[in-house]
């Protein structure tokens, strides 16, 4: 006689339905345990706990006809969803079913398009709407209104006041919003974690008195140009804020010390901080951010110009910041060699040097930079003039894994330091403008570092950007043999270069001035960026200039310049009035562009 097995009947009955059944409700709790373990807080603003409420019951029946897709555990149908291009294709997967939508609508909602003013009006719609599907108002997490900063004001902002599960405020450039705006949004808002309100002019220590009042979890601000902001609001801000890890404070003019050093004590996890021209902050501020900022990863304090060597000289005895990665401190005048070498015996892993416009610097800094070696990837010493070639020739030697150098106005350097420069095997971005003896051995050098027989051969040159205005020695030839043998160009300015902004074939393929040069100026523009990099090396490999003996220009030293060749530069630079003042036109405002590095230098 057969023996029943109720038993195995049992368990496989049990485990479809515990399958089929309880898929749905598993989506309130599996959501939020998937999205919540991740490390990324940006992700952790998909999760649909929110939702918990919304789910909808159904007859066992009902699940049954429901398509095995359907019944995918909520994390895998999020993770596939998340993979979508555009929201149209979110929107779509909405329609599908009941389940789809509730796993699709955090995604669609989590940062709602606001790029247009047709989009914020159906983003305000549904917001406002009490009775919808989904309590829209709940899910976003991340709204941004810099596009349309020109139409955002007091009133715009409104119907966003109800949103208090925003995480990341952005409103860059949104001139017209005042206190008054931007304090409603802050009010309540005790998730958010990242507000940027560069530009509005109008906000005061108002605003960011609600920020310390109500967004204590609040990790990174960016106030740039808010020139109305005082200590008072700041340190109050340091003081309740205790996880900010990101500070930006460019032309805060009314910043001083106190603020600052307020900051340093009361935000342990401080990562990176931006005092641009912040001209009150003096040596006490930068001494107390990296003495307690022991995760500090960026500092910049560009034209700070009252910060002197103590600032660094003052740092304890005996301790190393290896955190730190980025310094930048650009036309911090009072600054020598003293300075330079504390800095690099406090801070061995620095890989972003800015020393752009420390005037007082000499070989002796440069050589202390060496002791950075492998770490070194970035090192601006723009109008450091002292500079000489002993100190490039050592620099290259023993940090060869600089990938970006800007050496403008080191008129002291010639052919000797491009030659060793051109042996980096890393080398992308390299600045040069107004390095008057330079010439074409210079040029040649680069060109045919990567074709030069060597113990181990290279690759192509890996040249992107090359800065030679005003190196007024260069020809034709040169740049023409530099355009063929760096494949990846995709700047290359010569502005003040006799022979290319003189050449009216040639300059048909650069792009135009900014529009506030002077018509002088307009006239010796020559900046060509882009496709026209490559269509002025086809028009010259097309009708090619005469060739010379490449290895007797490269090699051989003891040929003569013109005699005239001195004259020449004096004349010329005389003429466009850029002499021998450093404060004058460089490579960054001719090529109409500033001077942040941002990750440049990764990679």
């Amino acid at each position: 006689m057969d023996r029943p097995r109720p038993s195995m009947l049992v368990v496989s009955e049990s485990t479809s339905v515990s399958s089929s059944s309880s898929s749905p409700e598993r989506a309130v709790y599996d959501d939020t345990d998937f999205f919540t373990a991740q490390r990324n807080d940006s992700q952790s603003s998909l999760g649909v706990a929110s939702l918990g409420d919304m789910t909808m019951s159904s007859s066992l029946a009902d699940e049954r006809r429901i398509s095995p897709i359907s019944r995918l555990p909520p994390e895998l149908l999020i993770y596939s969803f998340s993979k979508l291009g555009s929201s149209a294709d979110l929107r779509n997967c909405m329609l599908v079913s009941k389940t789809w939508s509730r796993n699709c609508v955090d995604l669609l909602w989590h940062r709602p398009l606001c790029n247009t003013w047709p989009n914020l009006l159906n983003v305000v719609s549904s917001v406002r709407k009490e009775d919808g599907y989904y309590p829209y108002f709940a899910l976003v997490k991340r709204l941004n209104l810099s596009n349309l900063s020109d139409q955002i004001s007091d009133g715009t902002v409104q119907p966003f006041v109800h949103c208090k599960r925003i995480e990341r405020l952005t409103l860059t450039g949104c001139t017209k919003l005042t206190d008054h705006g931007v304090v409603a949004l802050v009010t309540g808002s005790n998730s958010l974690l990242a507000l940027d309100i560069t530009g509005l002019e109008a906000v005061t220590d108002h605003t960011l008195n609600a920020v310390a009042e109500h967004c204590h979890r609040l990790q990174g601000l960016n106030i740039t140009d808010c020139s109305k902001v005082t200590d008072e609001s700041l340190s109050s801000m340091a003081k309740n804020c205790r996880y900010l890890k990101r500070l930006k404070l460019n032309n805060c003019s009314l910043v001083t010390d106190e603020s600052i050093t307020s900051v340093a004590r009361h935000c342990p996890s401080m990562l990176e901080i931006d005092l641009h021209n912040c001209r009150q902050i003096t040596d006490e501020s930068i001494t107390a951010l990296i003495s307690h900022g022991k995760q500090l990863r960026e500092l910049r304090v560009a034209h700070c110009s009252l910060i002197t060597d103590q600032a660094f000289l003052e740092l304890p005895k005996h301790l190393a910041f290896d955190s730190l990665r980025i310094l930048d401190l650009t036309a911090c005048f009072q600054l020598h060699d003293e300075a330079v070498e504390k800095i690099v015996d406090t801070s061995p892993r620095l890989r972003n040097l800015v020393l752009a416009k420390c005037r007082e610097i000499t070989d002796r800094s440069v050589l202390a930079i060496t002791k950075l070696g492998k770490n070194l990837h970035y090192i601006h010493l723009g109008h450091c003039a002292q500079i000489t070639d002993s100190a490039v020739v050592q620099l290259v030697k023993t940090c060869n894994r600089i990938r970006y150098i800007d050496l403008a106005c080191c008129h002291r350097l010639t052919d000797t330091s491009v030659k060793q420069l051109a042996t980096l095997p890393k080398l992308r971005r390299i600045g040069l403008v107004k390095c008057q003896a330079i010439t074409d051995r210079s040029i040649l050098a680069l060109a045919k570092a990567s074709i030069e027989p060597r113990q181990k051969p290279l690759g192509p040159s890996l040249l992107e950007r090359v800065h030679l205005s005003y190196c007024v020695h260069l020809t034709v030839q040169g740049i023409h043999a530099l355009l063929n043998q760096c494949p990846k160009l995709t700047h290359l300015s010569l502005t003040g270069v006799q022979a290319f902004f003189l050449r009216e074939d040639l300059i048909l393929y650069c792009r135009e001035a900014p529009p506030e040069f002077t018509d002088h100026q307009r006239n010796m523009f020559c900046v060509f960026s882009g496709e026209g990099v490559n269509r002025l090396r086809n028009r010259l490999n097309a009708d090619p200039p005469p060739l010379y003996d490449t290895e007797g220009t490269m090699y051989d030293d003891h040929d003569g310049e013109d005699g005239d060749a001195d004259q020449q530069v004096t004349g010329l630079m005389n003429a466009t009035g850029l002499g021998a003042d450093d404060d004058d036109m460089n490579e960054e405002d001719e090529a109409g562009e500033g001077s942040q590095y941002g990750g440049e230098a990764d990679g």
